[in-house]
């Protein structure tokens, strides 16, 4: 199975833990039950050996507790690490706020408001 890039430990693991958070979050329907444990699985097996390099795991018992975390965290993870990278690789620049400026209200502002409405 690793000639297609599955590690079967990792997706094991991976599979207990995705089912440990859809138990958590009972709220979804079955699809989204479903798609959140073949996203939990998916995301142990392709960020468990990315993120063994990042910390230097050397362990099968830490791999594969590692893969049970990412399992767990499913797309979140995917969702941090891809931003972590990718900034990495060209940081945005975030958008530029335009600043309105408006007239400070003074009392002449106040008055003349009052003065124009009688």
């Amino acid at each position: 199975m690793k000639d297609i890039g599955i590690t079967l430990s990792f997706l094991i693991s991976g599979l207990f833990g995705a089912i440990l958070m859809v138990s958590n979050n009972a709220k979804g329907n079955l699809k989204s039950t479903i798609l959140s444990i073949f996203g939990g699985m998916a995301s142990a097996n392709y960020l468990t050996p990315v993120m063994i390099e990042m910390l230097g795991l050397k362990e099968a018992k830490l791999q594969n507790g590692l893969a049970f975390i990412v399992g767990f965290l499913g797309l979140k993870l995917v969702e941090i690490l891809s931003d972590k990278f990718l900034k990495q690789v060209s940081p945005i620049e975030p958008p530029v706020k335009k600043i309105i400026r408006r007239k400070p209200i003074t009392k002449k502002t106040v008055i003349k408001k009052n003065i124009k409405k009688n």
